[in-house]
């Protein structure tokens, strides 16, 4: 029997396989989260992906992950970022369908925080970022200089893709409406190593503070 919460979300090249989770409690809103490269064996099964959907699952928010195209069982094939974007917007489309004007957390890993934040700088659905290992050494963040929404920044201070002062001077440029966090864990590379339970527990307590302000 299929395990509860798989299901194929309609897509333009096909299908996109994804897993949606309900939280135990009073559902406070919805979110996404985007995995890391797939060229790299990034899929929505990546353990830093499934730590940050924990982590907002237990901040109260109903968690979609999901495979970009050419990934498991979605459909389409690899298109360095741009047809990607496209994957981000039609899981958006399906949490807007799914759960109507309830607010959207987006979250990404890596590439996903890469491909995954532009999308949601812009799209009025969403209310919230969160940027995990940004691996700011390969990929321009630039897009991120008009930012108006809160963000939280997870990252390790010895992140191979992304240098931790670089990422510190991109925060602390960011306009004050980004309210942007930066939280830092030491002794880590960018998979998080064994702080993947404070990253999940940073994750719940950063969107509870902010679900607690709206």
């Amino acid at each position: 029997m299929y395990p509860a919460g798989n299901l194929f979300i309609p897509a333009s090249h096909g299908k996109l396989e994804a897993i949606l989770k309900e939280p135990s409690g009073e559902r406070k809103g919805v979110a996404l989260v985007c995995h890391p490269h797939p060229l790299g064996a990034g899929t929505m099964h990546n353990k830093v992906v499934f730590r940050a959907a924990a982590g907002l699952l237990d901040a109260g928010l109903a968690a979609l992950r999901f495979n970009f195209r050419g990934v498991g069982a979605s459909t389409g094939t690899h298109d360095e970022g741009r047809g990607e974007q496209d994957d981000v917007r039609t899981a958006l489309d399906f949490l807007a369908e799914k759960y109507p004007q309830e607010p959207i957390t987006l979250a990404g890993f890596s590439f996903g925080s890469r491909f995954g934040t532009e999308v949601g700088v812009t799209d009025k659905r969403v209310v919230r970022l969160i940027s995990i290992g940004s691996p700011v050494d390969k990929y321009n963040y630039s897009y991120l200089n008009t930012l108006d929404k809160p963000i939280l920044f997870v990252h390790c201070a010895q992140d191979e893709y992304g240098n931790v002062g670089k990422l510190r001077t991109l925060v602390e440029g960011l306009p004050v409406t980004a309210q942007a966090k930066l939280v830092v864990f030491e002794n880590c590379g960018h998979f998080f190593d064994s702080k993947l339970d404070d990253l999940k527990k940073t994750i719940t307590a950063w969107v509870t503070e902010q679900i607690d302000k709206q």
